[in-house]
């Protein structure tokens, strides 16, 4: 079950529902928390990256139905300014979001359910069971290998 980004916005909804007391000036409280989210999901190790990566995505942005993304120092006094009562709040709307969006609340588990934490690369042969030919930073392989 892949999540499409009109499907995550539907899912923010619940954020919505909470009172988060902050100044609006050109984006509400939730809004910015949505762009933090879009922020992790684009792969940003740091709000700091926000400014390089999400701000001239045009595109994504009139996805999510703004002009452009914010500022990183913006996203910042907005995580500064949660209360305590705001992150409790924040913590049960993730709780539903995770429970909505979860693959595993929505497995079979009659069958089942393939956990690989495992990340380092390890040659297999074809016959290995659930083997698919991956690429290994760096390491020659055999034609057969992997």
């Amino acid at each position: 079950m892949m999540l499409s980004i009109i499907d995550l916005s539907c899912l923010f909804a619940c954020l919505s529902s909470y009172d988060i007391s902050m100044k609006t000036v050109r984006y509400s409280p939730v809004s910015k928390l949505e762009q933090i989210v879009v922020s992790i999901l684009a792969n940003c190790k740091y709000l700091s990256e926000v400014n390089c990566r999400l701000r001239p995505e045009q595109g994504l942005a009139q996805i999510w139905d703004i002009e452009t993304f914010t500022e990183q120092s913006v996203l910042w006094r907005t995580l500064d300014q949660l209360t305590q009562m705001n992150i409790e709040q924040l913590r049960i709307a993730e709780t539903e979001i995770w429970r909505a969006a979860s693959q595993a609340m929505h497995h079979d588990w009659r069958g089942f359910l393939w956990l690989d934490y495992d990340l380092s690369g390890l040659p297999s042969g074809k016959g290995a069971e659930g083997s698919v030919k991956g690429y290994f930073s760096g390491k020659k392989t055999s034609r057969g290998g992997n």
